[in-house]
């Protein structure tokens, strides 16, 4: 069937839609809607979420600096139904060996990284109380829909986005229960779909929004939610660690966060732009569990989630135009993510507000589907920009130097920015984009993992089982291939077949036929949603585009 043949869409019409109900899309309709009633007037705001329900799709930490909800809620602490119960009390920072953790003075750390004032708790819970203060002021929010293709005009300008069809058969064909997607129509579209979206990274390339800017970089962030004896569980207890069992070269580190309820996260991030293709983060983090101070913590508790996310690493330099003629990108489609930090919600908050407070001034004065310069031209000097400046030269350095000189210049040019305002490097780039990193497979050695105990450390397969991962059976696969010779040829011959291991949930693999041929097998089923192979695929061959609406993870608490 083409697209002539297929029956119109149904369409609806707001002043605002906003594509993804995390922190900064949330905030945006928060704070539109303020604005609207402090000036008496009107904005109609739209949501749409592809989860199955807020915060379905959401993983993180998480540790959340309150400046953002502050600004947007001062008076959050009065509310009975907030979430923020577990105050940070305690930091560790640890520099690990293979059999040791040694711990680090928290004096010698930038003000800039305590975690003093925030709050460990479940990002996706966040999301669901915002949702809540949102819809009581009048949102809409449409859990379960994709937003799978941006809406123009015959002059280019973005005019809002439609949701994907349903019902689809996976070779194309329209099913008996098929169901055209809707048109959203809007005077202004945010687009706040977290790190590596689908539509932000056609926007991107559309518009030419990335130009001038350094690449951007990227993490996978893996994570498991844990509730462990009493007698181990300290609230309010947050270790950060970098060192083993990454080498010196790889960037990334660990996090264990103590929650309420006996709960503690546990994760770990490996950033992208690491070179031996027979790396496994997925295989790293359980390796990192079976450390002699961290096992222990584990052993008779009860692993009660599972998920992974890519974070958007570059910063500063990698940030790009964030307006387009009709719309805004906001949060981590931004690149708002503070590395040394692993936070970013607070300055997706602060985003969010931002674009809201340029929308809402230029929907006064009868504007639409224009550029709001406003919000791409001061966000440098906002609270998101001094918060990113700081730390600019953190990443670079440790991609440039690896661990040891990269962690400790990366310090000191923190302690610099913070105490003088200045950087003895100045502003360093990103060279280039994380797939181009990749060796290889000739070039390193392959690395043995030490098989799952399943007391602390477990297989892919067990874990999706934990995100709650579900996807209709008979639909297109949303995991395209471009160019599967290519795949054979370049993946497989010369780099050894790096998505079977770099994927966190089992999607990709190459499987041996009884005449000797491989074939890649993907099981989109699996897929959690974390866009890694989009970004990490050597020959950017697999493009990541969105499911069915409600397809993917369904995280509870993560």
């Amino acid at each position: 069937m083409t697209s002539s043949d297929l029956p119109e869409r149904e369409s609806m019409e707001f002043d605002v839609v906003i594509v993804g109900a995390g922190p900064s899309g949330l905030a945006a309709a928060i704070r539109l809607k303020q604005v609207a009633a402090a000036s008496g007037s009107e904005i109609s705001v739209v949501v749409l979420e592809k989860g199955s329900e807020v915060g379905a799709h959401i993983m993180s930490g998480a540790i959340v600096d309150m400046s953002g909800l502050e600004a947007l809620l001062p008076d959050w602490q009065i509310d009975d139904d907030h979430p923020f119960t577990t105050p940070v009390r305690e930091d560790r920072f640890c520099f690990m060996t293979a059999r040791h953790a040694w711990r680090l003075p928290s004096f010698g750390f930038p003000r800039l990284m305590s975690n003093h004032g925030a709050q460990a708790v479940s990002l996706g819970n966040v999301c669901r109380w915002l949702a809540a203060k949102a819809e009581a002021l009048g949102v809409e929010i449409y859990p379960g829909f994709a937003a799978a293709e941006v809406l123009y005009d015959d002059a280019g300008q973005v005019i809002g986005v439609a949701t994907g069809d349903m019902g689809v058969h996976k070779d194309g064909t329209p099913g008996p229960n098929y169901q055209r997607g809707m048109a959203l129509y809007a005077k202004y579209t945010l687009i706040g779909e977290g790190a590596r979206g689908s539509l932000a990274k056609t926007l991107i390339d559309r518009f030419g929004l990335a130009e001038g800017r350094a690449p951007q970089k990227f993490g996978l962030g893996i994570k498991e939610l844990w509730e462990v004896e009493p007698g181990k569980h300290v609230p309010g207890r947050v270790s950060h660690s970098f060192g083993w069992p990454l080498d010196w070269r790889t960037g990334g580190g660990s996090f264990i966060y103590h929650l309420d309820g006996n709960q503690v996260a546990v994760g770990f991030v490996v950033h992208l732009d690491y070179a031996n293709p027979y790396l496994s983060p997925f295989e790293e983090f359980q390796r990192f569990k079976q450390h002699p101070s961290v096992r222990d913590l584990f052993v008779g508790g009860r692993r009660i989630a599972y998920g992974a996310r890519a974070l958007t690493e570059g910063g500063w330099q990698s940030v790009p135009k964030l307006i387009f003629p009709g719309g805004a990108l906001i949060g981590c489609s931004a690149g708002f993510m503070n590395v040394p930090r692993i936070k970013g919600s607070h300055n997706a908050v602060h985003s969010g507000i931002a674009a809201a407070e340029a929308v809402a001034a230029a929907l006064a004065v009868g504007r639409a589907h224009d550029e709001v310069s406003g919000y791409d031209n001061r966000w440098r000097a906002s609270a998101i920009g001094r918060d990113l400046f700081k730390v600019r030269n953190v990443k670079p350095l440790w991609s440039r130097l690896g661990l040891y000189f990269g962690v400790v210049l990366g310090g000191l040019d923190m302690w610099t920015n913070e105490l003088f305002g200045f950087s003895l490097f100045g502003t360093l780039t990103h060279r280039k984009a994380d797939a181009a990193c990749l060796k290889p497979a000739a070039a390193c050695k392959p690395i043995t993992y030490p098989h799952a105990d399943g007391v602390v450390s477990f297989d892919r397969l067990s874990s999706v089982f934990l995100s709650n991962t579900n996807h209709e059976e008979d639909q297109p696969v949303h995991l395209r291939l471009v160019d599967s010779d290519l795949q054979r040829r370049s993946e497989l011959g010369v780099y050894a077949g790096p998505s079977a291991r770099y994927c966190p949930a089992g999607v990709y693999e190459w499987v041996k036929e009884a005449d000797g041929e491989n074939r890649y097998v993907i099981n989109a089923q699996n897929c959690v949603h974390c866009k890694t192979c989009d970004i990490k695929d050597p020959n950017g061959n697999i493009q990541w585009t969105v499911p069915e609406g409600s397809g993917g993870p369904n995280y509870p608490n993560m």
